[in-house]
């Protein structure tokens, strides 16, 4: 069940409210046990959610999941919540924004909370709706996430906010109420983190594909590309102002350690040039990766790609994803790629050559800024999967469109041309310049009223590219 706190001191939230109660099937159900400023009295139930209202901003709730679950006399409320979506407006000088943050202080609580308390994230929650934002926000309405900067601190429970702002006339805008409302209630059936069941574990230090992040300004434009364009899900978020509260990050360490245990991370990515920062966190034991680490990783098997790292490249030095993925981390074997042949091919036809590679490997080494495939490759080691010999061929098949023939022989491909030769140009007296390259593309010229055709000035030619078979 997914708790809905609404704020009757937030004309947005109740906006938002309203709009919840009108588009949902509810239940009106009550509660004595609690009064109503404290969520008790009147409140509403619908398939996976409960709506409550509380007389207090949000920010100064303690730990509104306490409210939830129905009460003693509601044979249908009787299960906790899953996460809080507080439903909130959003101040500031944004003009049409719809957003959502997790909360919680990196230093000072000004806004609620405690202070260098940061509350427990619900990353894969903030993805799915940050998703739902875009798919139902108003025109002229942009969308994104927020850094951690407010309480509350202490909820027993994940949570996150989902805002409207950015001041009066957009809290008042019925369209965008009426998104922010279809938003949350598209969450029906997640979790607070993001669903992983292929990487799923009952292993205690198993952490979900989520990411902390760090730097950058109040309104986080790389951690949203995160959120909204990979696999993978943004828990915390310090940015640079919270981060300058915070203090040194060696004398924070706690606080640090704090942003993964409550975002259920492992990695961090970290905005612009912070040497003490990573330094702090890889001797917590955590992992900086960069966002280029991110998107090519995107959903595959993360043992998988931990062994690649070790094997072939890291992703920051080049190693990129093919289209197999192994049954299992270990089913995979590493070897050379056939390096001439390879550049043969990519001089012949450069994205016909980049798909073999990727049709055919699981990862391989590259050059250039990740364009240019080279060096070593892993293929997946079963008799079903394509593999190096398939490789082979495909590039055997792009030396095909450069050359007359070629053929594929045990230890080589072997490619025939007739190409013309300058040399033999030369000796029938046919000057260098256009005369060449119009014999070079097949077409006869006149020297001192002599024709001279392509094939009088052509020569065949075999090229040879070794290459290994285990």
């Amino acid at each position: 069940m997914i708790a809905i706190v609404v704020s009757r001191a937030d004309s947005a939230s109740e906006h938002i409210g309203e709009h919840l109660l009108d588009v949902g099937d509810w239940k009106r159900r009550d509660d004595p046990s609690r009064p109503d400023a404290d969520g008790g009295g009147t409140y509403y139930r619908t398939d996976g959610f409960e709506l409550r209202e509380f007389d207090d901003l949000h920010i100064d709730l303690e730990d509104p999941a306490a409210a939830f679950g129905g009460d003693e006399d509601d044979a249908e409320g009787d299960d906790s919540p899953e996460f809080l979506a507080f439903v909130s407006r959003h101040s500031g000088e944004t003009e049409e924004l719809l957003t959502a943050h997790v909360t919680g202080n990196f230093g000072p609580a000004p806004y609620g909370g405690e202070p260098e308390t940061l509350a427990r994230a619900a990353p894969g929650a903030e993805k799915r709706v940050v998703e739902a934002l875009a798919e139902h926000a108003p025109e002229g309405y942009d969308v994104g996430i927020e850094c951690t900067h407010h309480g509350p601190t202490d909820t027993s429970v994940p949570s996150l906010f989902v805002e409207l702002g950015s001041d009066e006339p957009q809290w008042a805008d019925p369209e965008a109420a009426r998104a922010v409302a279809r938003a949350v209630l598209d969450l029906r059936g997640t979790g607070a983190d993001l669903t992983d069941e292929e990487n799923e574990s009952d292993d205690p230090n198993f952490h979900p594909r989520h990411v902390v992040g760090f730097g950058g300004g109040h309104y986080a434009p790389r951690f949203t590309r995160i959120v909204r364009e990979t696999e993978w899900a943004v828990g915390h978020i310090g940015a640079d102002w919270a981060l300058g509260e915070m203090g040194a990050r060696d004398e924070n360490r706690d606080v640090i350690e704090q942003a993964f245990a409550r975002s259920r991370a492992d990695l961090a990515v970290i905005e612009g040039d912070k040497p003490d920062l990573a330094a702090t966190v890889e001797g917590l034991g955590h992992r900086v990766v960069s966002e280029t680490w991110v998107r090519e990783v995107g959903d595959r098997p993360l043992p998988l790609v931990e062994r690649l790292e070790a094997e072939v490249a890291t992703v920051d030095e080049g190693l990129r994803f093919g289209e197999v993925v192994p049954a299992s981390p270990d089913a995979i074997r590493v070897r050379a790629l056939p390096d001439e042949l390879l550049s043969r091919a990519q001089g012949v036809a450069a994205d016909a050559t980049r798909a073999a590679v990727e049709a055919n490997a699981v990862a391989f080494d590259t050059e250039q800024a990740g364009t240019r495939a080279t060096g070593r490759a892993a293929f997946a080691a079963d008799e079903v999967s394509p593999g190096y010999d398939d490789l082979v061929a495909d590039l055997a098949g792009v030396l095909e469109q450069g050359y007359d023939a070629v053929e594929v022989d045990d230890d080589a491909v072997i490619a025939h041309e007739t190409a013309f030769d300058p040399g033999l140009a030369a000796e029938r007296g046919v000057p260098e310049g256009p005369a060449f390259g119009r014999l070079a593309d097949g077409e006869a010229v006149e020297v001192d009223g002599e024709t001279v055709a392509p094939e009088d000035v052509s020569r065949a030619r075999t090229e040879r590219f070794p290459i290994i078979r285990f």
